[in-house]
Parts: C-alpha cells; structure tokens; sequence
C-alpha cells in the first residue's frame, strides 16, 4: 500500500514538472525567434550591455527546471529497485527463520518479481502519459475551437447569379442606428451610425485616427458585433444566414498592421480566403490580378515564381508588395463588398493608379478607408 501510495505521489510530481520544464522550452524557443525577427530593433534600442541578460537568466531557470526534471524521474525509476531490495530483504529474513515453507518462499520470490514488473511497467506507463499530455497542450486549442458552438442560418441563402444582382434594388449593406463599444461600461466607439451601401457603389470613408473608421468596417464585415442597431445584408440579418455566408460576401483587407504574410508560398498567401488546393481557373486569376497590381516582375524575379516560399523565413516582400498582397488576396475572394482599410497608404504613385484601376474594375461594391 505504501509503495503504491509513493509511486502515484512521484509520478503526479513527475508530470507537473515534465509539463513546466516543456512549456519552458516552448517559451524559450518563441522568444528566441522574436529576437531573431526583431534583432534590427535591438541592436537600434537596447544597451548592447544587456542584450543577453534576460537569455541568460531564462537559461538559469531552464537549467534548474531540467535538474528537478532528472530528479523526479530519478525517483520515480528507482521505485521498481526499492522495491525489489525491500523484498529481497524480507524473503532473506524468512530463510534464517526456522520451519518456513519451502512452497511458501518460492511463491513470495514470485510475487516479489511479479510486483517487480508491474511497477516497471507503471513508470514505463507514466512516462508515457507525459508525452501524450504533452502532446495534448499543444491540439487541445484546435479540439476547443472546432467543439465551439456556432451561429447556424435559419434560412438557406442562395448565392444570386449576375442577372438577379443586376435586377434586384434590395440594399447591399443596411446599417441603422449601430452602436458599438469595447468594453461595456466604455465610450462608445460608435454611436447611433446609419448607412446604406448599393450594389456596384464607390464609397470613401475618411477621418481622423481614432475615429472608428476600422471598428465600423469590422462591424459590417462581422468580425464585430453591435451592441444595438440592425444591420442586413441584402434584407437578412446576420443570425438568418450565418457567419460564413456574411464572411464570404463581405471580404476586409484590414490595416497593414494587423494583416500577415504568412510562411508558406506567394500563391498560398493570394488564395487562403477562396480555397486550397487551388484550381488551374484560381491559379490563372491570382497571376492575372497580380499583373494588374504590377506584381508581376515579383513573380519573375522569385525563382520559384507563385510557389515561392514567402514570411519570416522566405523571400522578404517589401511594404509596397505587401500592401498589393493583401489587395490581391481581398479581390480574389470574389466578394459582393470589399473594404479596404488604408490598403493604399504604402504605395508609390504609379503603383497606386495601378491598384485603383484594378480595384474599381474587379470590386462589386466597394469602401475604402482613409485619412483626410
């Protein structure tokens, strides 16, 4: 009873510990890449005298972390050897002890090695259970986010051809009163905003920073909610149709600071919000819209063209080419309203006629923000 009391305390230790010293590692290694992606702004900012004293000091803590490591499991592998010498010791005392069974020591030998293994097994098995924790921290958001509960359409909406949206005078978009706060007990951010989007307008959304142009555009692309107001897409509310539907006929180029190239190939990052794998017609559609923006000598100067690796680790776009990027990566996801966010800001003169042409020719209806 004893021993089994023990091995559950060790082992219980063991995995508390093996989970910290990993998730340090895991922290250790994310930094490592932040300082490697941020190195210019350090070497601009900070007293070369300390560059490395808080990596020397989370070395420290991981090194104290790796010896409690090694001690727990030192511990907990020593339980099967203990066991054994206390059980060796004991059949001992029985063969200096007279008229003891002969069938009765043999069968104690037995149970002894019996108890032996099993307990092998058990620190085998704690181990075991370890890894898979660990491997459980890592998927266990994945799990959480697919078991979210999501806004299911009550109604079945039907994407119309070019005819019925030609035909219909139904509103694009139709915000009413909408309000919209951060936090609930906060200013509102939006106050009582009303307006109503054709299909096949051009509107210019200006103001000062701070205004609530981006939190107006996410509310209408419903990556927000409103806290009142009603606002439709075509006649129907978001509940009616689903989120997917409303993210699907709404496509938002958000500020460059908040978009991302992502570490995979120049097409990927061009069609991750239509479909993937791609088809030779989306393929065809990501190089025409690329020329247009004036991408094209990019794609002639990678060596692997549209299949270039791109990001962090890639071929390093410039701001202008990521600008045209995220412009590319909205037009091709086909959307009946596309809003670009400051989308223009970063762009040369000529680059920019380009981009306009090209958004004006290819957006169903479009908003652009912008400062005064």
């Amino acid at each position: 009873m004893l021993c089994t009391l023990l091995t559950i305390v060790l082992s219980w230790r063991f995995i508390q510990a093996d989970r910290i010293w990993v998730d340090t590692f895991r922290g250790m290694t994310n930094d490592l890449v932040e300082r490697m992606v941020g190195h210019r702004t350090r070497l601009a900012q900070e007293n070369p005298a300390l560059w490395h004293v808080n990596e020397d000091r989370e070395l420290d803590g991981y090194m104290h972390l790796s010896e409690r490591v090694d001690r727990s499991a030192m511990f907990l592998a020593a339980i099967p050897r203990a066991w054994m010498v206390v059980g060796l010791m004991g059949v001992g005392v029985a063969f200096v002890t007279p008229n003891v069974s002969v069938t009765g020591l043999a069968i104690s030998l037995g149970g002894i090695l019996l108890a032996q293994q099993s307990l092998a097994s058990i620190v085998s098995g704690v181990e075991s259970i370890a890894a898979v924790l660990r491997a459980w921290d890592q998927v266990a958001p994945l799990f959480n986010a697919a078991a979210r509960r999501e806004e299911k359409p009550s109604l079945v909406f039907a994407a119309p051809n070019s005819a019925e949206r030609n035909s219909n005078h139904q509103p694009l978009i139709t915000t009413k009163e909408i309000s919209f706060r951060y936090r609930r007990q906060g200013r509102f951010v939006l106050e009582r905003c009303s307006l109503t989007i054709q299909p096949g307008e051009r509107l210019l959304l200006e103001g000062p920073s701070g205004g609530g142009k981006s939190t107006f555009a996410a509310v209408i692309a419903g990556l927000r909610n409103p806290e009142e107001g009603l606002l439709l897409l075509r006649g129907y509310d978001r509940q009616s149709i689903g989120v997917d539907v409303w993210r699907r006929r709404i496509a938002v180029a958000p500020q460059f600071h908040e978009n991302h190239v992502f570490t995979a190939s120049f097409l990927f990052n061009l069609l991750m919000g239509r479909r993937w794998p791609p088809t030779k017609q989306d393929i065809e559609s990501a190089e025409e819209i690329c020329h247009e923006l004036g991408l094209g000598d990019l794609i002639q100067r990678m060596p692997s063209g549209l299949e270039q690796m791109v990001g962090e680790s890639g071929w390093q776009l410039s701001h202008g080419e990521r600008s045209r990027l995220y412009i590319a990566r909205a037009l091709l996801q086909n959307a009946d309203l596309m809003i670009f966010d400051e989308s223009f800001a970063a762009l040369d003169p000529e680059n920019l006629e380009r981009a306009l042409r090209c958004v004006l020719e290819r957006a169903p209806a479009l908003m652009v923000i912008a400062h005064p």
